[in-house]
């Protein structure tokens, strides 16, 4: 990759799943990683599979649990510093666990809601902070295509903190338009991962490598709203939005 097309670029959650499969896929483009999650062994792993992949690219690694807030500004900040630039960072930590409302777990639901939007909201801010200072810099944000409408029983708050985050990102896209700050919304599908390896019947479901190459795809465009796959998402997307609800409940299973 010619030097001024490589990036610096900030993953979170980058231990398992979506994110250290973005990884593995950014890496195969060229570009130096700096990756954050809770589990350093396994950021250690990847990072040692990385190098020796990719011996001529830069790897950076360090521990980060998104509620912990003072963390992650400390943690971008080092991140900065080590690299003298971000380029990109791509808000990805998340937590897929839930109740149906009402029936005892609250527990559950406010973990996720805490995580997946509070946790976002502050790697948000501290992003924006780098990409401010710099005037430049491509925030991504992982949403959900849940995020379209309000999803039934376990799924209710995970929804609600996908469009939370989303809705988040598109009013900085709206404040920075004809900026050099880019901000992208990423709607998955159902994409295998660690996340939902229990899932047994989810539809249109795709494995790990192809989802992510759609969305590594949407975000080397700095498309500022995919969804992802293309294919079926797109059109049912728009179904999701438009449709009376209980034909979306029976359309997503």
């Amino acid at each position: 990759m010619p030097a001024d097309s490589r990036k610096t670029i900030l993953i979170t959650g980058a231990s398992s799943g979506l994110g250290e499969e973005m990884a593995r896929q950014f890496a195969a483009l060229g570009h130096d990683l700096a990756l954050c999650a809770r589990r350093t062994d396994r950021l250690e792993t990847l990072r040692s599979q990385l190098l020796a992949r990719h011996p001529s690219q830069r790897f950076e690694v360090r521990a980060l649990d998104v509620n912990d807030h003072e963390q992650v500004f400390e943690v971008f900040g080092a991140f900065k510093d080590d690299f003298g630039t971000i380029d990109r960072v791509v808000v990805n930590a998340g937590l897929g666990k839930g109740a149906p409302i009402g029936t005892g777990r609250f527990d559950a639901n406010k973990e996720t809601a805490i995580t997946n939007f509070i946790g976002a909201l502050a790697q948000t801010e501290a992003a924006m902070e780098i990409f401010r200072e710099q005037d430049a810099g491509h925030l991504v944000m992982i949403s959900s295509m849940s995020a379209m409408r309000g999803m039934p029983r376990t799924a209710t708050t995970y929804a609600a903190t996908k469009a939370g985050v989303a809705h988040l990102a598109e009013g900085l896209r709206a404040e920075l338009m004809g900026s050099p700050i880019k901000v992208s919304v990423i709607y998955p599908g159902y994409i295998r991962s660690e996340m939902n390896e229990r899932v047994k019947n989810a539809p249109f479901i795709v494995g790990t490598e192809k989802g992510v190459r759609a969305i590594v795809e949407a975000v080397e465009k700095e498309k500022p709203r995919a969804h992802v796959p293309a294919w079926p998402w797109v059109p049912v997307g728009a179904a999701m939005r438009h449709l009376p609800l209980p034909l979306v409940r029976r359309l997503l299973g």
